[in-house]
C-alpha cells in the first residue's frame, strides 16, 4: 500500500479535524448513538490536541495528499481530549517511572482494515522507546478498542 506516515504539523489541524469527524461519524455508530457521537465531537472527548503536534508525537498517514489516518502518543500526563478539555494535564510524564500515552487515533472508514492504525501504534512505540519510555497505556473509546484489542 502506497501511504505515507508523517509527524502532523500545525497547518494539519482542519484536515485532522474532519478526519476525526468522518472516522467517529463512520466508525462508532455500532457502538454509540447519534446524540452521543455528536456530542462527543463537540465536547472534550474527540478532537485535535495541539500539544501532541507540537511534541512531534502526532503522525499523519496521506495517501496522494488526502489524510487517511492519525494518531500518536503522548509524553504528557494528559490521557484524552482535543484542546477543547479543559481539564488537561500538560505536566511532562518521567520516562523512568511512568508509562507514554497512546492517543487519538482515527482512520477514515474507506481505509480501515489496511495496518494503517497499526503503522502509526508501531511509530509510536518506536518513537517512545527513543526517548526512555519502556511501557504504553492508553484509554479507547469502545470502537477503538477493537482496533487495540488486534494488536495485543
Amino acid at each position: 500500500m502506497d501511504f505515507v506516515v508523517r509527524k502532523a504539523t500545525l497547518d494539519d489541524k482542519p484536515a485532522i479535524t474532519i478526519l476525526i469527524a468522518e472516522s467517529v461519524r463512520g466508525l462508532s455508530r455500532d457502538d454509540y448513538t447519534d446524540e452521543q457521537i455528536e456530542s462527543a465531537l463537540k465536547t472534550a472527548v474527540f478532537g485535535v490536541d495541539t500539544d501532541l503536534i507540537i511534541d512531534g508525537t502526532y503522525f499523519v498517514v496521506e495517501v496522494a495528499g488526502q489524510l487517511i489516518g492519525c494518531g500518536g502518543w503522548s509524553k504528557r500526563k494528559t490521557l484524552f481530549g482535543g484542546d477543547q478539555f479543559t481539564e488537561r494535564a500538560s505536566e511532562e510524564l518521567d520516562p523512568r517511572a511512568e508509562p507514554a500515552k497512546i492517543r487519538a487515533f482515527f482512520v477514515h472508514p474507506q481505509w480501515v482494515r489496511r495496518g494503517i492504525g497499526k503503522t502509526i501504534l508501531q511509530r509510536c512505540e518506536s518513537d517512545a522507546q527513543v526517548l526512555g519510555f519502556q511501557t504504553l497505556v492508553m484509554m479507547a473509546t469502545v470502537a477503538g478498542l477493537k482496533m487495540y484489542q488486534v494488536f495485543g
